[in-house]
C-alpha cells in the first residue's frame, strides 16, 4: 500500500496548486490507497481439492479533484480523477478532467465546511494487517477450513448421521467461502477546511457455507473483526455445525407465522430496506418508506436504532468521513420514534434550501438541526474508499437495541409456536422502496419452534418471505440484548444485530424442489 505520509504529501501539494488557479473558486483533493486480500476456501470430501485456493489481492491508488469553477452564468462544479499517479502532474490531469466535466448544479452551495464537532477517533486500525503477507492470508484461510473439518470429524457420534446408511466420507462434506481483508488509507485537503486530514482502517471478514451434500443440508457461518489476532476460524466451525443440524429438514406451508429473526436476516432487512429509507437523500427524492414522518412513531416502542462511526474496536468505524468531517453518533429511531437521518454535507445543504423540505421531512428543517448533521458522507464502492467518485450517504456501525434485556430463550417462550429464521438472501423492495413491500428467500439455519423450543430444521430454499417492513416494525415482540457484528454481500456498513421476535410474518412456500445453492 501507499504510505499515509505519501498520501498526505500529495494532498498538501495538490491543494497548494489548486489554490493558485484563477478560475477555481474552491476545490478539494482526495487521495486514497486500498488493498483487498482474499483467501478462497473450497473443500470437497469426495472430489480431489486443494482446500484453500485462489489467494489473491486487488490494489488501487489514485486521486480525485472536485472543483468549483467561476462562470458568468453561475458556478460550475466538476469531478476528475487520476489512477496510479500521485504526482503534481496527476493533480493537474484530474483538475483538467474536472474542468471538462463541470456542470451547473442548482442544489450545490459549497464544498463541505468544518463541523462544530471534533474528531475523536485516531490510530484505531490494526498495524499488523497493513503488512499482511501471502503466508498469513493463506494460514487464515486454513484456520477457517480446519475448524469446519474438526466439526465434521465429530459427526460420527451424531446418531442422526450414523443411522443414515452411507459411511461418513460418502455423505459429501463441502466447505466454501473466503477470508477477506480490506485495508484503506486516505487523505483529504480542501480550500474550505483548515488542514489536510488522514485516516486508515482495516476490516477482516470470513464468510463460510458448509453442506452435507447427500442429505441436502446446508449451514452458514461468518465472522467480522478489526484485528487479525481475533480471527480464529470460528466461522468455519459455525457453518459445519449448522449444516449438521440441518439434516432432516422439513417444508412448511403458506401462512402467517410468529417468527424470530436471527442477526443475519435482521441485517438484510436493515441494509436493503430500513437504512436506505433513513437518509436525507431518500427523503429529498421522496423515495423513503418513512416519507414525511420525521418526529413520528414508525415502529414498536421497544426499538432503538443508531449509527456510530467513531467507536474504537468496532468494524465499521472511521476517524473522518470522505468529506473530511468527524464521524460520530446519529440517533435514527428511539423508542420507535423517527428522530434523525444519515446525511452528507451536500444532502443536508440541499434539504435545508429546499422549499418543499417541510413536506418531505414532516417538520421544518430549521426545527430539527440535530436530525440532519452530516456524519456519513463516504466514497464507498467495490471495497474501500474510492478516489474517483463523489461522496454519498453511507452508514458505519449500526446498532439495534431494545428497552428490555432479553435472551433468545425469552423470545422462544414468547413465540411458543412459529419459525426461527436464521439466514435469508435476495432481500429487496418490491413496488419501490417507499411502499415498504419486500421479498426474501429463506436459505438456511432456520428451524420450527414448538412449545418454546427449536425443533425440526427447515429445508433451504423452500420458503419465501412476502411482507411489508412497516408490518414487521410494528409487530416487534422482543429484542435480545446480545447482538452480533454482521455484514452482508456488497454492503460497507456493519450492523450490530440482535435477534428480534415478530408477532406475524407472511411466509410463502416455494413450489417444487429447489436445489441447495
Amino acid at each position: 500500500m501507499v504510505s499515509l505520509a505519501t498520501l498526505k504529501r500529495t494532498a498538501e501539494e495538490g491543494l497548494r496548486y489548486l489554490r493558485r488557479q484563477k478560475d477555481v473558486q474552491e476545490a478539494e483533493v482526495f487521495v486514497a490507497s486500498n488493498d483487498g486480500l482474499t483467501a478462497r476456501v473450497n473443500y470437497t470430501s469426495h472430489i480431489p481439492c486443494n482446500g484453500v485456493e485462489e489467494p489473491k489481492s486487488t490494489s488501487s491508488h489514485g486521486l480525485g479533484v472536485r472543483a468549483v469553477f467561476q462562470n458568468p452564468q453561475g458556478p460550475r462544479i466538476g469531478l476528475g480523477s487520476e489512477a496510479g499517479d500521485l504526482s503534481l502532474n496527476g493533480v493537474k490531469a484530474a483538475l483538467e478532467k474536472a474542468r471538462r466535466s463541470a456542470v451547473h448544479d442548482p442544489d450545490f452551495t459549497t464544498l463541505p465546511r468544518p463541523s462544530p464537532e471534533s474528531r475523536t477517533l485516531t490510530k484505531y486500525h490494526d498495524p499488523s494487517a497493513m503488512t499482511l503477507t501471502d503466508t498469513d492470508l493463506v494460514q487464515a484461510g486454513w484456520r477457517v477450513l480446519t475448524r469446519a473439518l474438526d466439526e465434521f470429524a465429530k459427526a460420527g457420534s451424531l446418531s442422526a448421521l450414523a443411522q443414515t446408511g452411507p459411511k461418513l466420507r460418502e455423505l459429501g462434506f463441502i466447505v466454501g467461502g473466503d477470508v477477506t481483508v480490506l485495508l484503506e488509507r486516505m487523505a483529504i485537503g480542501s480550500t474550505r477546511l483548515p488542514k489536510v486530514q488522514t485516516d486508515e482502517s482495516t476490516l477482516i471478514a470470513s464468510f463460510v457455507t458448509a453442506m452435507v451434500e447427500r442429505e441436502g443440508a446446508k449451514g452458514t457461518g461468518y465472522g467480522c473483526h478489526t484485528r487479525l489476532s481475533a480471527m480464529r476460524g470460528d466461522a468455519g466451525a459455525e457453518a459445519a455445525r449448522n449444516a449438521l443440524s440441518a439434516v432432516g429438514g422439513v417444508r412448511i406451508k403458506d401462512g402467517e407465522y410468529a417468527v424470530i429473526l436471527g442477526p443475519q436476516p435482521v441485517t438484510e432487512l436493515m441494509c436493503n430496506l430500513i437504512l436506505p429509507s433513513l437518509t436525507v437523500a431518500s427523503f429529498y427524492d421522496c423515495s423513503s418508506a418513512f416519507h414525511g414522518r420525521l418526529g413520528r412513531q414508525v415502529a414498536h416502542d421497544d426499538l432503538t436504532i443508531y449509527d456510530h462511526g467513531a467507536l474504537t474496536g468496532h468494524m465499521g468505524s472511521k476517524g473522518i468521513t470522505c468529506e473530511g468531517l468527524p464521524t460520530g453518533r446519529t440517533d435514527l429511531i428511539k423508542d420507535g420514534k423517527l428522530i434523525g437521518l444519515l446525511s452528507s454535507f451536500y444532502e443536508t445543504e440541499r434539504m435545508l434550501h429546499d422549499p418543499a423540505a417541510k413536506e418531505k421531512l414532516g417538520v421544518p428543517p430549521e426545527d430539527c438541526p440535530s436530525a440532519l448533521v452530516p456524519r456519513n458522507g463516504f466514497r464507498f464502492g467495490g471495497g474501500g474508499r474510492r478516489f474517483d467518485m463523489a461522496p454519498s450517504v453511507a452508514p458505519t456501525n449500526v446498532f439495534i437495541e431494545g428497552r428490555k434485556k432479553k435472551t433468545r430463550e425469552d423470545l422462544l417462550r414468547q413465540v411458543q409456536n412459529g419459525v426461527y429464521i436464521g439466514r435469508i438472501w435476495y432481500t429487496y423492495p418490491i413496488n419501490g422502496l417507499r411502499t415498504g413491500d419486500f421479498t426474501a428467500t429463506v436459505v438456511g439455519d432456520s428451524y420450527m419452534i414448538k412449545d418454546g423450543k427449536l425443533t425440526a430444521p427447515i429445508k433451504a430454499n423452500v420458503v419465501r418471505i412476502n411482507d411489508n417492513i412497516h408490518q414487521v416494525l410494528r409487530n416487534i415482540m422482543g429484542i435480545t440484548s446480545k447482538s452480533r457484528g454482521t455484514t452482508i454481500w456488497a454492503a460497507d456498513e456493519v450492523v450490530y444485530a440482535p435477534e428480534i421476535a415478530v408477532a406475524r410474518l407472511r411466509l410463502t412456500e416455494i413450489a417444487g424442489f429447489m436445489d441447495v445453492h
